[in-house]
């Protein structure tokens, strides 16, 4: 994921909060905001001390990363999106990962279900 697509300031991260929609599991919460003047989305990663050690939360962010990548097609890319990772995502593999994030994603109605449909009758 290239740096223009991560969102690192505190202001943005804020806009993100205070003007975007929130959607939450048991393991993430996931707050979106549109803005249609970008081309592509921006990801943003919150992980607390309180899941782990530096270890632990660079893994969390790390497999947040793959995650986003893996759907960058489907997902809506005018889009500024920011994860919260929450404690039970410390003892999770990355199926239970991939799992619970695509569940908060499909909850937030972010993919672009047309090109969904169309990749999997090719």
């Amino acid at each position: 994921m290239r740096k223009e697509q991560r969102i690192k300031k505190n202001e943005e991260f804020s806009a993100v909060f205070n003007h975007g929609r929130s959607v939450a599991n048991r393991q993430f919460v996931l707050y979106v905001l549109q803005k249609e003047e970008q081309e592509q989305f921006r990801l943003g990663l919150s992980v607390s001390k309180k899941v782990g050690n530096a270890v632990v939360r660079n893994r969390i962010k790390r497999l947040i990363r793959t995650v986003f990548q893996e759907k960058q097609e489907i997902l809506l890319p005018h889009c500024d999106y920011v994860v919260i990772a929450r404690k039970p995502t410390a003892t999770m593999d990355y199926y239970e990962f991939h799992a619970s994030l695509a569940h908060v994603m499909k909850k937030a109605g972010v993919s672009r279900r047309s090109s969904e449909h169309a990749s999997k009758k090719d």
